[in-house]
């Protein structure tokens, strides 16, 4: 079966932990997959969410700084993550954004219907009303019934000064091509079942953010494991873009770079996966840390705010 190309995971930087957990597991039913610390800086978490199966093209990753101020988006910058939900569910997803007083508007975007919303430190979000549901997994918990429940990602925008050296590099890289552009919206999509779709808005001017809470740090793609990561990033070096190293980050193995528009990428193999150091049922339960920083547990828990879930949802 040929490798899915698209987006692997996206990261962004949120406010206070429970808060971020309550949102995104609570309200939107995704599954905390991974509980553990940002390797470069490890009194401070790095949460993980995805869909049920844990599956690349689903992880919606965040480094929550307590301290942090809240930021504002602005071009060279990923503004928008749009969530992929199953046809026919609209009706239910807007009572349920209702229920807990999450203010939406509907759009159109490219002819799809979506909710959009921002998340408790003002990321912009999207539910987008495409494909069917995944069959159920057995023993994981489902806060939103598994028919109407989050697949992964459908995509992001990117709100760049420039449009072809970047739709020439998500293009040669990884596979996506231009289907479709409104006014000055572009859609770049694979054969991907999740993670499939990049919209490149092309502003007039540049506009300067600030970095904070609310703020995407990084956009990943998948590359299929370790070997095809160094091919790509013998790609991206023969292009003058000056990618890190290999960083094995334990669950994935990654390359960074930052693009001439300003976006920071990523590109990470989808192994060795979330279950190398954990059972599938159980992701996201305890703390978990790389082993190369499993001495400085101690200090590492005691620095770190608890985060309490709820008790376990019906299965």
């Amino acid at each position: 079966m040929k490798h899915q190309k698209g987006i692997h995971h996206i990261t962004a930087l949120a406010g206070d932990a429970q808060r971020n957990a309550e949102f995104y597991t609570q309200i939107l039913g995704m599954r905390l997959v991974k509980k553990s610390v940002n390797q470069d800086d490890p009194g401070t978490y790095h949460l993980f969410y995805g869909n049920q199966s844990a599956n690349p093209g689903s992880s919606l990753t965040f480094f929550p700084w307590p301290q942090a101020i809240k930021g504002k988006p602005g071009t060279g910058e990923v503004v928008n993550v749009g969530l992929q939900v199953p046809e026919g569910t609209q009706e239910f997803w807007e009572s349920r954004l209702s229920d807990h007083d999450v203010n939406f508007e509907v759009k159109d975007v490219f002819g799809r219907t979506v909710l959009r919303f921002n998340d408790p430190d003002g990321m912009e979000l999207d539910l987008v009303f495409e494909g069917t549901a995944k069959e159920k997994v057995e023993n994981v918990d489902y806060i939103v019934p598994y028919d109407k429940t989050i697949q992964g990602f459908w995509g992001a925008r990117m709100y760049l000064t420039e449009r072809e050296h970047t739709q020439k590099l998500i293009h040669e890289l990884f596979e996506f091509e231009e289907v479709a552009n409104e006014g000055n919206q572009f859609l770049y999509q694979t054969e991907a079942e999740i993670g499939h779709s990049v919209i490149i808005e092309v502003a007039d001017a540049p506009v300067h953010g600030q970095n904070g809470r609310g703020i995407v740090h990084h956009i990943a793609f998948r590359a299929e494991n370790k070997e095809e990561l160094d091919q790509l990033r013998e790609k991206v070096n023969q292009r003058g873009l000056n990618p890190t190293q290999i960083i094995d980050r334990h669950w994935f193995n990654s390359v960074y770079y930052r693009i001439p528009a300003g976006v920071l990428f990523e590109m990470a193999s989808d192994d060795p996966g979330y279950t190398v150091d954990e059972e599938f049922e159980h992701l996201g339960e305890h703390l978990i840390l790389p082993p190369w920083l499993e001495n400085k547990r101690d200090r590492i828990e005691q620095i770190l705010p608890e985060i309490n879930m709820p008790s376990k949802a019906t299965r």
